[in-house]
C-alpha cells in the first residue's frame, strides 16, 4: 500500500553557513526520505531558510545591506551546499515569503478568535537615544549570575544562565552604548497553559521518542508558561495585522515555514495543500529536529496548530549533537568545519556514509572520529563494496563483451540470502536505525567477498575456465547490485553511477528480488577513491583561524600575552579577515582614571579605565617604556571591551588598550596610544 508522507528538517537560520553539525540532521532526513521513495511511497521532503529575527537585523546592519539582501544571499549559499551533499529537497523555500505571511496570520487569527491569545503589559529595556525597545540581542552587559562581561540580554555564553535583559548589570545598548531605561509595552501572549491536557496526551501517544517525552515532564512539572509571540518595532519579520508597530516573534512564523513550503510546492505541482495540513488529512507528517529545539516543536508548535484548527504532526524525531574526535567542534582545533570547506577537500558521500554508520533512532550524540572516518570509509566502501565490482566487472567486459550469464548461476543460496536480508534492512531504515542497517549490509559484503576469494576469478582466467569465470563474475555483479540497492539511500551519487554501469532504468527495492541474467553491463569506471589522510589534515588546517604566530601583532602589543614576549614581531602584513569577523570586536572609548607601575614587570602599567556604561575595567598594558603613569592620567584612549579576561600573576586584565608602533624597530619607546577626539565620552562604541 502506497503511503502519502510529508517530511521536514528544522529550518537552517539565514544568519550563517551550513556546517558539519547541521548536516547530521539533513543527511539523516534525506536518507529516510530516499528510502521511502525507494519503497515506492509518495514521499515529499520540504524545508526553507529561517529568515526573521534580531540576529539577521544585526548582521545586515553590520554589513551595510538590507536584511532582504542578506537572506537572499544565504538562501543561495545554503541551497548550493545542500545540493553538493545530495540533500534532495522536493521544495526549498523561505520564511520571508507570501505563503508564510498568510499562514502566520491565519494561525494567529484563529487562535485569537478561539481565545488563546492574551494581551499583557511587559516592562522592557528601551534606548532613549535610538528611540526603540531593545530586543535581547541589542543589549550587552555583565552577567548577573557569574559576572562575565559583554553578554547578551537573554543568556550568558559563559555560564549558560538565562535572565531578563533588565537583570543585566552595567547594561548598554549594543547600537550606541547608552544605558537603557525601563519602559512598558503591550505584548501578545499565546496561552500555552490552556493546552496542557492535550499536550500531555499528544506527547505520550507515540509521537516522540521515549527519552524526549520523559524530558518534557520537566516542563509539565514546573508548569507551562504563556509565550510572548510579539516583538516591538523595529524588527525584521511579519507585522501583526491588528497590532500597530508589533511583529510576530520569529519562533511563531518559523515552524509555519513547514506549511508554507508545502503550500509553495503544492501550487507548482498541482497537489492539494489541505491533504497534508488540514483536519481529516490522512498523510503522515514527520519533523526531524535537533534536541536543542524540542520545546518549540513539541509544545508550542502542536498547541498552536491545535488552537488554529490545523492537524498536528504524526511524529517528531530528535537527534543529538555532533562532536569531532570526542569533543565539541572547535575553531582553534580546526574541527568547526563548514560544509563548503569540507567540499574543498573530500567527497561528500564519505560523510554521508560515516554518519549513516553512526546514526540511530535514539537521541544520542554522534562523534565524527576522523581516524575512524578514514579507516571505515576506506575499508567498507572501497575495500568491500567497490572492490567487489572492480575485481570482476573487468573480466566480464574483456572476455564476454560485458554480458552476464544466462540463466543466473548456482551460488549456493547466496543471492536468496541477500534478498531476504532486505526485509530486516528495510525495518532498520524505517526505524532510523541506520547504523544497524549498515552493519548488516557490510556483513553481506563480507560474504560476497568470501565467495570471490574462494572462486578466484583471476585464477579461472589463467586456466581458461571461461564458463566458470563468467558465472563467478555474474554472481559477484548481482550481489554488488543488491548491496548498492540497499546503500542507495545513503550513497545516491554512487548508486546512480552503478545504475549506469548495470544498464538499469532504476535501482528499486522490489527489483532486487530478481537477479540480472543475460544482460550486458558497461565498462567499469572509477566509483570511489580511498581517503588520503593528508586530505583530512588539509581540511582541518583550512578550518583553523590564522594562528597568533602567523598574524601581525596588535597595534602596540598592549595585551599582556604579547607585551611580555621577547620574540621579534612578525612581518607587517596580515591575512585578510571578513567584515563579520571585524565587527565582532567591540571597540570603546575609555578614560584612564589611574595608571600605576607593576612591581616585578618591566614592561607593564596597570590602567584603571572608565568605560562609561560598561563600568570600570583594569587593564595591564605593555607601554611602560613609552609612558610614565602621570602622563596618562585622564587621557581618552580606545579599549577592546569584549576581549576575554586574562588571569596574570599580577592580577586580572579585563581588556586591551590600542596603540601604534613601527613594529619592526628596536626602539621600544616608539609607542603611541590611540586617542579619541575631545568631546568623546567613555563608553562610546567605535563604529
Amino acid at each position: 500500500m502506497t503511503r502519502r508522507i510529508l517530511v521536514t528538517s528544522a529550518l537552517p537560520y539565514a544568519n550563517g553557513s551550513i556546517h558539519l553539525g547541521h548536516l547530521v540532521e539533513y543527511i539523516q532526513t534525506d536518507i529516510w526520505v530516499r528510502f521511502q521513495k525507494l519503497q515506492g511511497h509518495d514521499c515529499l521532503y520540504v524545508c526553507a531558510d529561517d529568515t526573521h529575527g534580531t540576529p539577521i537585523m544585526i548582521r545586515a546592519r553590520n554589513e551595510g545591506i538590507t536584511p532582504e539582501a542578506l537572506v537572499q544571499r544565504m538562501h543561495q549559499e545554503h541551497q548550493a551546499d545542500f545540493q553538493a551533499f545530495a540533500i534532495a529537497f522536493d521544495n526549498y523555500h523561505s520564511t520571508h515569503s507570501e505563503e508564510n505571511r498568510l499562514l502566520a496570520e491565519e494561525v494567529y487569527r484563529n487562535n485569537r478568535a478561539a481565545g488563546h491569545i492574551a494581551v499583557a503589559t511587559v516592562h522592557q529595556a528601551y534606548c532613549n537615544k535610538d528611540a526603540m525597545f531593545l530586543p535581547d540581542r541589542f543589549i550587552r552587559g555583565t552577567c548577573p549570575s557569574c559576572g562575565a562581561l559583554d553578554q547578551y540580554g537573554d543568556a550568558c555564553e559563559h555560564c549558560s544562565a538565562t535572565y531578563s535583559p533588565l537583570d543585566l548589570k552595567q547594561a548598554a545598548c549594543a547600537l550606541c552604548g547608552e544605558k537603557p531605561v525601563q519602559n512598558s509595552s503591550e505584548h501578545l501572549f499565546f496561552q500555552l497553559s490552556r493546552f496542557e491536557a492535550f499536550l500531555k496526551e499528544w506527547t505520550r501517544s507515540g509521537t516522540l521518542q521515549p527519552e524526549m517525552a520523559n524530558k518534557l515532564e520537566e516542563w509539565f512539572s514546573s508548569g507551562l508558561k504563556d509565550w510572548d509571540i510579539s516583538r516591538d518595532a523595529p524588527y525584521f519579520g511579519f507585522a501583526i495585522p491588528d497590532m500597530p508597530d508589533k511583529y510576530f516573534y520569529v519562533w511563531l512564523d518559523a515552524p509555519i515555514g513547514y506549511m508554507a513550503s508545502t503550500w509553495h510546492l503544492c501550487k507548482r505541482s498541482g497537489r492539494d495543500f489541505d491533504a497534508y495540513w488540514r483536519p481529516g488529512s490522512t498523510a503522515e507528517v514527520y519533523h526531524f529536529i535537533g534536541k536543542d529545539i524540542l520545546y518549540f516543536h513539541t509544545l508550542f508548535w502542536p498547541a498552536m496548530l491545535q488552537g488554529a484548527g490545523f492537524r498536528t504532526p504524526t511524529a517528531v524525531f530528535a537527534h543529538g549533537f555532533l562532536t569531532v574526535n570526542g569533543q565539541k567542534m572547535s575553531k582553534s582545533r580546526g574541527t568547526f568545519i563548514n560544509a563548503r570547506t569540507y567540499l574543498d577537500f573530500l567527497d561528500p558521500e564519505y560523510l554521508r556514509y560515516y554518519y549513516a554508520c553512526k546514526l540511530t533512532g535514539r537521541v544520542d550524540d554522534l562523534d565524527l572520529n576522523l581516524e575512524d572516518f578514514i579507516l571505515r570509509v576506506n575499508a567498507d566502501m572501497v575495500g568491500k563494496v567497490v572492490n567487489l565490482a572492480a575485481r570482476t566487472a573487468g573480466f566480464l567486459h574483456k572476455q564476454f563483451q560485458g554480458q552476464l550469464s544466462a540463466p543466473y548461476p548456482e551460488d549456493g543460496g547466496l543471492y536468496t540470502t541477500f534478498v531476504q536480508a532486505g526485509e530486516e534492512i528495510a525495518q532498520f531504515y524505517e526505524a532510523r536505525e541506520y547504523a544497524r542497517a549498515i552493519r548488516l549490509i557490510m556483513a553481506l559484503a563480507d560474504s560476497a567477498n568470501r565467495y570471490i576469494e574462494v572462486r578466484a576469478p583471476w585464477n579461472l582466467a589463467k586456466q581458461n575456465q571461461w564458463v566458470a569465470l563468467q558465472e563467478s563474475c555474474s554472481v559477484a555483479i548481482n550481489l554488488f547490485r543488491v548491496l548498492m540497492t540497499y546503500l542507495a539511500p545513503v550513497l545516491p551519487v554512487m548508486a546512480e553511477k552503478v545504475r549506469h554501469l548495470l544498464n538499469l532504468p532504476e535501482l528499486s527495492w522490489a527489483g532486487r528480488c530478481v537477479p540480472l541474467s543475460g544482460s550486458s553491463i558497461q565498462e567499469f569506471k572509477h566509483l570511489m577513491a580511498r581517503i588520503d589522510p593528508k586530505q583530512v589534515e588539509a581540511m582541518l588546517a583550512a578550518s583553523r583561524p590564522s594562528s597568533p604566530e602567523s598574524a601581525a601583532p596588535p597595534p602596540a602589543a598592549a595585551h599582556p600575552s604579547a607585551s611580555e614576549s621577547a620574540s621579534p614581531p612578525p612581518a607587517p602584513s596580515s591575512p585578510p579577515i571578513t567584515l563579520e569577523t571585524f565587527t565582532q570586536v567591540d571597540l570603546r572609548v575609555a578614560r584612564i582614571l589611574q595608571a600605576e607601575q607593576v612591581p616585578g614587570a618591566d614592561k607593564l602599567l596597570k590602567l584603571t579605565l572608565d568605560v562609561g556604561v560598561l563600568g570600570q575595567r583594569t587593564v595591564f598594558a605593555g607601554i611602560r617604556a613609552a609612558y610614565t603613569p602621570e602622563s596618562l592620567h585622564n587621557r581618552l584612549t580606545v579599549v577592546v571591551a569584549n576581549l576575554a579576561p586574562r588571569k596574570m600573576k599580577f592580577g586580572l586584565s579585563e581588556g586591551m588598550v590600542l596603540a601604534a608602533s613601527h613594529g619592526q624597530g628596536a626602539d621600544k619607546t616608539a609607542l603611541y596610544l590611540l586617542a579619541a577626539d575631545s568631546g568623546a565620552e567613555p563608553g562610546m562604541r567605535i563604529q
